[in-house]
């Protein structure tokens, strides 16, 4: 295993004598998309004409299946196969694992006659045709026997436990801290259940050649997709070949495979033809997973002059009842802020709705809202500005664990942020700012994502033309994967772009994690570079010991590689000619990452400072977003265009969560209300006006040996406390339920008399 220190040698991203790191590459696999020649899973063309399979959901909660009628159905013009449990294909039981290894473990469809939650597959179609699918699908009569529901969370907090394999975390004396404290705050936060909504559903097509089933899925990992499938059909995982070369967004709801993949493979199995499966946009909501709705209690305890005696974050989330998920809202935070009492924990409430789980940033995405504004409401008291608290409680080491931090830079954000935005000119005094009928306030929030790295491989190859070519098992859902590979590989070669290619999504190639956890680039790039990097040794090997070579016996540490060549001062050899004449059927090289052993040594995160300018409409309650600005500090940056792509998208998404965007769960059915892209509303290009991010000069030398970080999620978390706490400078309103919508901000002014 390695160590960051072999991490901080220079290596060809270190010194980027090419100029492509860092560049703003366009995207890679741009122009396919653009014309609609990218073939996302359901438009992969395969082998013969395809069958469709359409999936039909439960209408209740929790219960099971009392009798189904499937004859109108079957006798449908077109149908070629109906299923409810009482003739699907055996299949392993749920959450068995025949290979130890498997990432992820079996996941029947249509196994047994439970009900778990609304829109659990209950019933799978397949026709000629879409639409007789479809249309079959609604003729399938189902009676349940309905059972006892949980489907209200806040009615439920009497149900909590402890989220498994995990307790509180207690450090010092909390409540002593706080009961002695000068100054206290103790507010209730609440944020909703939030959907993913991706451009594209999750879809599966699927076909078999013997034993062996080819499956183009959109699915964020590869493997974890690959094995699910091997250990539900209960085939071994070389016998299913995944693929995923186009994803039409993921956010963490494809971090998992769904029915889709299971039921197309099953379904081309038995008939013998192609089988492709879609969910419908409805499905989407109920079928996929989502982020769970939180409850959260922040108590802070300060000396008069802002330093934080002791800080508390705890709360309330819930998760499926048989899919234990918790959403850590208050894990970000015990590295945050220096306060030498402290208290953190979570509580789960099991429900009968469908699954929770991973969505762009996991619990700071939510965990912000709460303590970000709690920091702007103890300022107030103290009669601090907000970025002066925050720097007064700025940690030297990492508050909770004692480690240093690997390199940390929230500070500058927050005051290099303040003055681009001109943070001066806001009013401590909230309402006094007034243009035309709208009241106007500034917020700001600190951001805070932790850094990771897990094990990855890569393979690349150049041919005797000169073309490069990185294969690897990674994913691209959408932010820049395949962009990002191609300057690495570039790069650590010495090549121009247009020489390389980029193969990535398959299960047969070297294995990488996938997207999600802001670990892609750093993990899948390490990999990339490592590969590079061995190839690098490989050719100059293969030219000095080639007596055709310029530099025949020469040191091979001493070669250098630049414009498609390789070489020695000024003897210099194109990578083509060497390859052509000494190795014309190419050469491969594999390279890997796994996270040093020493890395643990270190807190490690990315960080950010969110500022925002809003307008409030006294009489409507309506919310405008005016400007909003950005600084954060991510590591080396390896595509300018791609990185900035994604820090304001998760700012845009920041707003959403502020303004518009939630689920609430219709009681009569545990169905989610919002079910398409008409009643779930998410910010639209006339919410955002001038919206502007700067990403801060950095490299992390112990983050791994490129000194980048993730970039994906950094940038949603705390963006919807800036735009709370901007609402409250501008009316005086302090709302503290997500989202702040008209109806809110309307009332609270009412009752504030304004």
């Amino acid at each position: 295993m390695s160590s960051v220190a072999d991490w901080a040698r220079p290596n060809p991203i270190h010194e980027n004598r090419s100029g492509l790191i860092g560049k703003g590459v366009d995207r890679y696999e741009g122009p396919l998309k653009v014309t609609g020649t990218a073939p996302y899973a359901y438009e992969v063309v395969p082998p013969a004409p395809p069958l469709y399979g359409f999936l039909v959901g439960a209408s209740i909660a929790r219960g099971r299946i009392a009798s189904v009628e499937t004859a109108e159905a079957e006798a449908a013009p077109g149908v070629r196969l109906v299923w409810t449990h009482r003739n699907a294909p055996a299949q392993a039981p749920r959450g068995a694992r025949a290979n130890p290894r498997s990432q992820r473990p079996s996941n029947p469809a249509l196994a047994d006659d439970r009900v778990r939650h609304f829109g659990e597959t209950v019933a799978f179609v397949v026709a000629d045709t879409f639409e007789a699918a479809r249309d079959a699908a609604g003729l399938i009569r189902i009676a349940y026997a309905e059972e006892p529901a949980v489907v209200d969370f806040a009615a439920s907090l009497d149900r909590a436990e402890m989220p498994p394999g995990e307790e509180d975390v207690h450090i010092g004396d909390f409540e002593q801290a706080f009961a002695t404290a000068p100054v206290i705050l103790d507010e209730t936060y609440s944020s909703p259940v939030q959907n993913h909504v991706q451009m594209e559903p999750c879809a599966t097509i699927a076909w078999w050649d013997g034993d062996e089933v080819t499956v183009h899925t959109s699915i964020q990992m590869v493997k974890g997709g690959q094995h699910a499938l091997a250990e539900t059909l209960a085939i071994p995982s070389d016998k299913v070949h995944l693929r995923t070369r186009y994803i039409g967004g993921g956010f963490g709801g494809k971090g998992q495979p769904y029915d889709d993949l299971t039921l197309s493979a099953l379904g081309a199995r038995a008939l013998g033809r192609p089988v492709k499966v879609a969910y419908t946009r409805q499905q989407m909501f109920h079928g996929t997973i989502h982020r769970p709705a939180t409850i959260q209690r922040v108590r802070l305890a300060a000396e008069r002059d802002g330093r934080l005696t002791g800080f508390a974050l705890e709360g309330y989330t819930h998760c499926a009842r048989e899919a234990p998920f918790t959403e850590h809202f208050a894990n970000f935070s015990r590295s945050l802020y220096a306060a030498p009492n402290r208290l953190t924990g979570h509580r789960l409430v099991k429900m009968d709705l469908p699954g929770a789980g991973p969505m762009r940033a996991p619990g700071e995405a939510s965990g912000m809202l709460s303590l970000e504004c709690a920091m702007d409401e103890l300022a107030e008291k103290l009669g601090l500005d907000p970025i002066e608290l925050r720097l007064r409680n700025e940690p030297e080491r990492d508050p909770e664990t004692g480690k240093p931090f690997s390199l940390r830079q929230l500070a500058r954000c927050m005051t290099e942020g303040a003055q681009r935005f001109g943070w001066d000119r806001r009013s401590p005094v909230p309402g006094q700012v007034r243009d035309g009928r709208w009241l106007v306030g500034m917020g700001m929030a600190a951001a805070i994502r932790g850094n990771f790295l897990l094990p990855a491989k890569a393979g690349v190859r150049i041919d005797a033309d000169g073309v490069v070519t990185l294969r690897q098992g990674m994913t691209d859902i959408g932010t820049g994967t395949y962009t990002i590979l191609a300057q690495i590989a570039a790069e650590t070669l010495g090549v121009p772009l247009a020489q390389v290619r980029v193969e990535i999504g398959d299960s047969e190639f070297p294995p990488a994690p996938g997207s999600g956890g802001q670990f892609g680039a750093a993990t899948a790039g390490s990999a990339a570079l490592d590969a590079g990097m061995k190839l690098r040794r490989a050719l100059a090997e293969l030219a000095v010991g080639d007596p055709n070579s310029r530099i025949y016996g020469e040191d091979p540490e001493l070669v250098t590689f630049a414009d498609g060549a390789l070489g020695i001062e000024n003897r210099t050899e194109a990578l083509a000619d060497l390859v052509s004449r000494a190795a014309p059927e190419g050469v491969y090289a594999e390279g890997a990452i796994t996270p040093a052993a020493d890395a643990r040594d270190w807190s490690q995160h990315t960080y950010g400072a969110h500022f925002a300018e809003v307008g409030v409409d006294p009489v409507t309650g309506e919310v405008r977003m005016r400007r909003m600005f950005g600084v954060f500090a991510a590591g080396r940056i390896l595509n300018a265009k791609t990185a900035m792509s994604q820090i304001t998208g998760g700012m845009i998404w920041g707003v959403g969560t502020a303004l518009t965007e939630g689920n609430a769960v219709d009681p009569r059915y545990g169905s989610f209300i919002g079910q398409d892209m008409a009643g779930y509303l998410v910010p639209v290009h006339a919410d955002i006006v001038d919206l502007d991010a700067v990403l801060l000069d950095e490299v992390d030398d112990k983050a791994n040996p490129m000194g980048i970080k993730g970039v994906g999620e950094l940038g949603i978390s705390g963006a919807g406390a800036a735009v709370a706490n901007a609402i409250y400078n501008a009316c005086g309103v302090r709302l503290r339920d997500y989202p702040m919508t008209p109806d809110k901000v309307l009332a609270g002014l009412i009752a504030a008399g304004l």
